[in-house]
């Protein structure tokens, strides 16, 4: 069982930057950050893999936000910039926590981005 706990959301105005961080209770393979906006799916939008270091992400944030983290801490970051009103939505903290696992199994509680315009 790994927890997730995400902080740093909160309200910005657009162009503004915010940090998300999230902190798991154990070692995971793979983090990464989802959101889900008012009526929406829930959308993928960066992932990191431990192990190389290699990040991906949606192209709607590719160049405005950054995944990174201390793997020692188990603590993952989405440092997003030039934030827009269309990033407003519930982020979401998410792991694979082994490298046999098909799918992100555990799921933070969820932190609000609201970016006004």
């Amino acid at each position: 069982q790994v927890q997730l706990v995400e902080s740093g959301g909160g309200l910005v105005q657009a162009g503004g930057s915010l940090r998300l961080s999230c902190a798991a209770s154990g070692r995971t393979f793979i983090m990464a950050w989802f959101r889900r906006a008012p009526g929406k799916e829930r959308e993928f939008v960066a992932s990191i893999k431990w192990s190389s270091g290699s990040t991906s992400y949606a192209p709607s944030v590719k160049g405005r936000f950054t995944i990174s983290g201390d793997n020692s801490k188990n603590t993952v970051y989405l440092q997003m910039n030039t934030l827009k009103p269309e990033d407003t939505a519930v982020y979401y903290c998410t792991t694979r926590s082994r490298s046999y696992v098909a799918d992100y199994d555990y799921w933070g509680q969820g932190t609000q981005v609201t970016v006004s315009s």
